[in-house]
């Protein structure tokens, strides 16, 4: 079987196929050739856009109300090289985010495997629940409990729903194939959440509660799942079939170096503006200050005003942030959306979620303990507060970076009231009871650093966690880039970003919304794709996502 990609399930386009294309993406017309577009928000959607819309000869103007990245946030350890990094936002990028990785790959940056729990990126694991600590190298050393909670979930998967079928067509790039598997997999488990997937399928329900207890806290794969069992299954059926819990890899020096390099970066092919030019050229070196007021001037534009008052229009907007922010910091004119769409937009559901990382003098983990031939620290599982430890190796020469905590939802609320030194004093205490031996504060160098999404004003949590039901707030935001049929009072105004994609905290989700933005810029704009490399408008028609009746 061929590689699985995110070729859909909901929208099996190949977004890697239409950027890698020799005919490019499209063209627009001479006399619109440097003509200004409004883009809100400069994280991975936002760059994208901007960057695309460079190379097809349109001036991006970007509005921007904290720091180029967005939840691609890479915080440097004060006086650490700049490699040294706590990677406070997206963080582990599969394989199979092949649009995101055209990206990656062409910068030319540098990819590590992510070392999640069980992998030989790890070196080593600890599960430790219930104040039982287990050591593992892979699942094999762990009591036989695990596997058969593994064992459990695989089989879930395999017999609840067409599974292995679905990914076959996934890796076979089959559109017709993937549209007919997942249709009914979307009418059956839309208002269904995970746990009711879990509970009522046979692999489970002739298990014990322990076992979902286990399923829940140490999960398989990346980690634990129940801070997404109040989720509709057709959000985890998605992360599955296209492989986002596998073979992940972090970006070294940190993600935000993806966003950021495309901000400096010059692009190949482009047309109208001169070779070298980048997005930070065309705009003097740094990003419009804060979108706060989104309008239709009385010309018929869409004007942006920033938080200083200046106000530029434009004949297209495309707006990235989270979608509460349309409401919640930027006064966006109701007209600009449809009723339908503000409610879409408004009932966007967020996950809370908090880390908290230290630097270390060494990797120190690595060493064994010649009492018990064990490492000295591993990656850490528990259903203490701390929920994900994560150590990063950045070369023995080298400090290195352990996250303490990573945990969401109630979990990350645990943590919301605490300041950045009583956050590092639970999670050392916690990990100080699974392992004991260990004096963890005499390796920490610097100062911590931590972050709580939910508690940024810019942001109001991490990502959508879709809720049972919300498969047609969804299907309305996605396809909203399709305007042809829209009022004109609501045309040229494109939203993307995460949020509005089918996989919410995949960062390839930003990207692809992103090209669909593109595409609706370009048509707008009176622009078309080459007829040898259509583009996701094009073919929207026939593949687009599926509406619910009812």
């Amino acid at each position: 079987m061929k590689p699985i990609t995110a070729f859909g399930p909901d929208f099996p386009f190949a977004f890697d196929e239409w950027l890698a294309h020799p005919a490019g993406l499209g063209e627009i017309p001479e006399a619109r050739l440097g003509e200004e577009i409004g883009i809100v928000g400069a994280g991975m959607a936002g760059m994208v856009v901007a960057y695309e819309l460079m190379k097809l000869g349109l001036k991006p103007v970007m509005y921007e109300a904290g720091r180029i990245g967005g939840r691609l946030r890479s915080q440097r350890f004060a006086g650490a090289d700049e490699e040294i990094v706590a990677e406070l936002g997206g963080m582990r990028f599969p394989e199979s985010s092949t649009a995101f990785w055209h990206y990656v790959n062409l910068l030319g940056l540098e990819s590590r495997p992510f070392p999640n729990p069980l992998t030989e990126a790890a070196g080593s694991t600890v599960v430790d629940l219930e104040s039982r600590k287990h050591y593992a190298r892979t699942i094999d050393d762990l009591p036989s409990i695990f596997q058969e909670v593994s064992d459990a979930w695989d089989t879930a998967l395999k017999t609840s729903v067409p599974f292995d079928a679905l990914q076959q067509a996934i890796a076979a790039k089959d559109a017709k194939r993937v549209r007919e598997l997942w249709t009914p997999m979307i009418e059956q488990w839309d208002e269904r959440t995970f746990y009711d997937f879990v509970t009522s399928s046979k692999s489970f329900s002739e298990l014990t509660f322990r076992h979902r207890e286990i399923f829940g806290q140490v999960g398989f794969g990346t980690g634990g799942w129940d801070s997404d069992f109040p989720n509709s299954m057709v959000e985890i059926l998605r992360v599955n079939a296209t492989a986002c819990d596998d073979n992940q890899h972090f970006i070294y020096g940190g993600a935000e170096r993806v966003p950021a390099d495309l901000w400096r970066h010059s692009p190949e092919n482009m047309k109208h503006w001169p070779p070298g030019t980048s997005l930070q050229d065309l705009h003097q070196g740094a990003p419009n200050p804060a979108a706060k007021h989104i309008v239709r001037d009385e010309r018929g534009r869409l004007e942006i005003t920033d938080q200083w008052g200046d106000c530029k229009s434009f004949d297209a907007v495309v707006t990235t942030t989270q979608s509460w922010l349309l409401t919640t910091s930027i006064d966006v004119s109701e007209e600009l959306f449809s009723q339908k769409m503000w409610m879409a937009l408004d009932r966007t559901r967020y996950m809370q979620s908090s880390k908290t990382f230290v630097m270390v003098r060494r990797p120190f983990w690595k060493d064994i303990d010649p009492a018990t031939g064990q490492h000295r620290m591993s990656m850490t599982l528990t259903d203490r507060l701390t929920r994900g430890t994560y150590l990063f190796d950045l070369g023995d020469d080298k400090p290195g970076v352990i996250c303490l905590t990573y945990t969401w939802m109630s979990d990350a609320m645990k943590m919301l009231p605490l300041d950045v030194e009583k956050r590092v004093d639970l999670s050392l205490a916690a990990l100080k009871k699974i392992y004991p031996e260990l004096n963890l504060e005499a390796e920490i160098i610097g100062e911590p650093i931590t972050v709580s999404w939910e508690d940024d004003p810019n942001f109001l949590g991490a990502f959508k966690g879709a809720l049972p039901g919300h498969y047609r707030y969804n299907q309305r935001m996605y396809s909203h880039f399709m305007q042809g049929l829209m009022p004109p009072a609501e045309r040229g105004i494109f939203i993307a970003g995460d949020d509005v994609s089918w996989t919410p905290g995949w960062v390839e989700g930003a990207v692809q919304t992103a090209l669909n933005a593109v595409w609706g810029v370009m048509t707008h704009l009176g622009g078309h794709t080459p007829e040898q490399n259509p583009g996701p408008g094009d073919v929207y028609g026939e593949f687009g996502p599926v509406k619910l009746k009812n």
